[in-house]
């Protein structure tokens, strides 16, 4: 029989062993002891292989509180261009904001992120999103735990016998919900900004005292 060469490892660059290092410990157990990242990102479309990420925009929350002096922001270069979804979130081809590659904004975001929770409305959208520009550059799959708004907020509403349920529920629903300012609206950290005030009504109203609560 003919020897077997094993397959080589895959060498992964010091920023991603430096990021899964983050997940060695575990997240404390007190919600107002982790950290959440509040997350979004601004896209060509929605395919997770034929679209791409324009921006992504994240704000940390710590003990209930947006830290406001630590947000993150992001401006990737990019060929493929929708005429129709610029429309919406007002990122042009020929903007003059700062772009950078993309794996230089992978590079930031998981420096930014590291092993905290992820909070994001329809947030498996934009961690797929990630998830496929990490794979288009060679990389595993985000590691964090997510927390969906639209989840959260439909268990709010499993308390209450009196409110009329929807199948789906909006960020705008949300934000009226809630009466948040949609001056933003559709701009990456502005609506990480409207999603992470709509993530701390909702708990407010779900009182969890344990990550765990949270994560269910």
């Amino acid at each position: 029989m003919w020897p077997f060469s094993k397959k080589k490892p895959l060498e992964l660059p010091d920023f991603w062993r430096a990021y899964e290092e983050h997940f060695k410990e575990k997240l404390p157990e007190d919600i107002h002891e982790n950290i959440f990242v509040v997350l979004d990102t601004e896209t060509t479309g929605f395919s997770f292989t034929k679209d791409r990420m324009l921006c992504i925009g994240a704000l940390k929350l710590k003990d209930n509180n947006i830290v406001v002096k630590d947000t993150f922001e992001v401006y990737i270069q990019q060929e493929h261009y929708d005429s129709e979804s610029a429309e919406i979130h007002g990122i042009l081809k020929k903007s003059k904001k700062n772009t950078i590659s993309e794996l230089e904004a992978l590079k930031q975001f998981l420096v930014y992120v590291k092993s905290y929770i992820l909070v994001g409305h329809h947030v498996m959208f934009d961690v797929n999103m990630i998830n496929a520009a990490l794979k288009r550059n060679g990389l595993p799959k985000l590691k964090n735990k997510t927390l969906d708004t639209e989840s959260l907020y439909i268990r709010t509403l499993l308390i209450s016998s009196v409110v009329q349920k929807k199948e789906r529920y909006s960020l705008d629903d949300l934000a009226k919900k809630f009466s948040i300012s949609r001056k933003d609206r559709h701009t990456a950290l502005g609506d990480a900004f409207i999603t992470a005030i709509a993530f701390l009504r909702t708990i407010e109203k779900l009182k969890p005292q344990k990550i765990k609560d949270l994560l269910r």
